[in-house]
């Protein structure tokens, strides 16, 4: 997994509330078995029309919000069935961190185990950060996870709180695995031990 220190990206802007799993990767694209590929159905009952083309109505789809790495939302995002794919399809669209002010518990877990940083700030903070992605055009914010920062190119200093476990992880670039082989060494010399008190 990519190492997450630094990062000065576009803001996107989803501005609802509950937005749940379905919403992010609907069910019908879950039969593929790839991890990769997801992020061209990201939000695709909003992105596209029954034609199958874009909806100009939707935020996302705008020329200014082109190649963001940042997305806003509401209040508990992610919210619905448990799916891996959905943290999977932000990370394949391009976004490396989600800002909310509250998330559902799985999604918010998955972010971390598939290198997204998923930041909850204050419905102020939001409502702040939603006002300043309307009126500059090309908007980016700087996500500093080395100092729990966030800043912009006019004034905005915000710091957020993260758990220093989930914190590390991204720092690191780790997953689940990539902890568990940190200890490879350890994990060898007590597989020896036991193997040697079984054949004793």
């Amino acid at each position: 997994m990519e190492e997450f220190k630094k990062l000065t990206g576009i803001v996107a802007p989803v501005d609802r509330v509950n937005v749940d799993t379905d919403a992010i990767i609907p069910k019908q694209f879950l039969k593929r078995i790839e991890r990769t590929g997801f992020g061209q159905f990201l939000f695709y009952e909003w992105r596209f029309d029954e034609a199958g083309q874009d909806n100009p109505e939707f935020e996302m789809n705008k020329p200014r919000y082109q190649g963001a790495s940042v997305l806003i939302s509401r209040a508990n995002f992610g919210c619905g069935s448990s799916r891996e794919h959905a943290p999977w399809a932000i990370m394949d669209y391009g976004f490396r961190v989600v800002i909310a002010p509250s998330y559902a518990d799985i999604f918010y877990n998955n972010c971390f185990k598939n290198g997204i940083l998923p930041i909850k700030l204050s419905e102020t903070q939001v409502d702040e950060l939603f006002s300043r992605t309307a009126e500059h055009d090309g908007y980016t914010l700087t996500v500093d996870l080395e100092n729990n920062k966030l800043s912009d190119n006019y004034g905005l200093a915000i710091t957020f709180e993260l758990d220093e476990h989930r914190r590390q992880f991204l720092l690191q670039g780790l997953d689940d695995i990539g902890l568990t082989l940190q200890h490879a060494d350890e994990i060898a010399a007590y597989e020896e031990r036991h193997a040697a008190k079984l054949f004793a």
